[in-house]
């Protein structure tokens, strides 16, 4: 995720002149959609006000609407993955960026799921990840759930990525890491029993961690 943060600041004039800021304050009223202003966004969020003005340029040139919908997600995303197939990943963490589930990213919610994934605590981090593994929103991961989340990051990755990598293998990473995480045996995943398992299972951390730079 750093990589891409550094891609859209990459688009951006970083030493511009104090000017810009008065620019960008006046340009948040132009698009349809009108953010936060910064100062609260800077409350609310770990980023400085000068980062936020880089990502709300960045985001702006993506999205001159100031929202994005799930196709241009889609879109914009598999950029990063030109090696597989992207698309199902994406619907599923833009679910979890579209917090209000209307149908669309707006700038404060990218910049507060941008926050937590860099900046968080490994407890904020673990708990958005949850959010992003319970596809349909009840507080409960089911095996299915998880299954289709791994296999979506397997199929981004690609064979150049996973070159010898068999069919079953997903399914096999799900129920070692189902196994360990139900620990009342009920068939399903709560966010206590899913935070707890990985805070205390080394081997789970850093399989989560293989998986940050998706993010």
């Amino acid at each position: 995720m750093e990589k891409k943060l550094d891609s859209i600041s990459a688009r951006v004039d970083t030493s511009s002149s104090s000017s810009d800021s008065v620019e960008d304050e006046l340009e948040l009223s132009a698009v349809r959609h009108r953010p936060e202003a910064l100062e609260l966004l800077e409350a609310q969020t770990r980023f400085s006000r000068k980062e936020l003005q880089i990502l709300y340029r960045g985001f702006k040139s993506e999205c001159p609407s100031g929202v994005v919908n799930e196709d241009t997600f889609k879109e914009i995303y598999s950029q990063f993955f030109p090696q597989g197939d992207a698309s199902s990943y994406a619907h599923f963490l833009f679910d979890a960026f579209d917090t209000d589930q209307n149908g669309s990213v707006s700038f404060e919610d990218f910049v507060m799921g941008l926050s937590i994934l860099l900046r968080g605590t490994i407890h904020e981090k673990l708990n958005w990840a949850f959010n992003l593994y319970d596809i349909n929103k009840d507080g409960y991961i089911t095996k299915e759930e998880m299954l289709d989340i791994i296999k979506s990051i397997y199929d981004m990755m690609g064979k150049c990525t996973y070159p010898m990598l068999r069919e079953e293998t997903p399914r096999q990473h799900v129920e070692i890491f189902f196994q360990k995480m139900d620990k009342n045996r009920d068939g399903v995943v709560t966010i206590d029993e899913f935070i707890d398992c990985c805070q205390n299972d080394e081997n789970i951390m850093k399989s989560m961690q293989l998986f940050e730079n998706v993010i």
